[in-house]
């Protein structure tokens, strides 16, 4: 416990960040978590697989709190949530038993290569257009169970492929936000088991892992970003958050290079 500093650190900065630009944390936290885990002299063959467990494990508690808030303006369609969320689950818990049988480098890879994806998204502010209707049930399935997927094996709540699935679907960008926050749930949720139960097989796993999720990195990273949001959230009604978000696209690419090399 002698980096308690720098997981509440990284509580902070994922939280702060989050609530000013929308952001998932994941993309900022599991770089950071590699920087730490790396440090502490971790397992090599192990670090990607403890970083994006416990950064999954993060938004079981972060995305309740949002779909909660979500909620309470009546922003979520929980029709299309309640129809994408079998899909969703499938997809998450299958790619995370499947990242246990794959090397950190090759996860590493993957990582910054949706990075690198978010980072143009953010530098060129690219908007999808409505083009299409939602589709039946079947296609709602098919849809979360892709999202599901990368998400699970990106450590992601799905926000950024399910906003603008949604709004391609020519549901309204406010009540797609909703709809992607209530997605975060499931896929958190269906990760985060998946995590836990691939790394139950695997020994020489650091002190106070559950699976592959290190415990006391998620319990002060919660604690830290939980109030922090909220703070981001009002300052993004004051602050120039356009070139924010310019900003923080640069940042995503040096943390991204640095992480790789970190790994190499």
């Amino acid at each position: 416990m002698e980096w308690w500093w720098a997981y509440l650190a990284i509580g902070v900065t994922v939280g702060f960040l989050a609530g000013l630009l929308g952001v998932g944390g994941g993309m900022v936290m599991v770089p950071m978590l590699v920087f730490v885990f790396t440090a502490k002299g971790f397992p090599a063959e192990y670090l990607m697989h403890l970083a994006l467990a416990t950064s999954m494990a993060t938004i079981v508690f972060t995305s309740a709190a949002s779909v909660r808030a979500h909620n309470r303006h009546d922003a979520v369609d929980w029709a299309v949530a309640r129809a994408m969320a079998p899909g969703i689950v499938a997809g998450a818990l299958l790619a995370t038993l499947a990242t246990g049988f794959v090397p950190t480098r090759p996860l590493a890879i993957f990582f910054t290569g949706f990075m690198f994806y978010a980072a143009a998204q953010m530098f060129f502010e690219a908007k999808p257009k409505p083009a299409r209707q939602l589709p039946g049930r079947a296609g709602l399935f098919g849809a979360g169970a892709a999202i599901g997927g990368f998400s699970g094996v990106l450590a992601a709540g799905g926000a950024f492929l399910s906003i603008p699935f949604l709004t391609k679907c020519n549901v309204p960008l406010k009540r797609a936000i909703g709809t992607a926050a209530a997605n975060g749930f499931p896929i958190s949720l269906a990760g985060t088991l998946g995590y836990v139960l691939n790394g139950l097989r695997v020994e020489g796993l650091p002190a106070g892992s559950l699976g592959y999720v290190y415990l006391p990195a998620l319990a002060l990273i919660v604690v830290a970003s939980m109030p922090v949001a909220p703070l981001g959230a009002r300052l993004a009604h004051r602050l120039p958050v356009k070139r924010l978000r310019i900003l923080f696209a640069l940042m995503l690419l040096g943390l991204a290079l640095r992480m790789l090399a970190n790994l190499w």
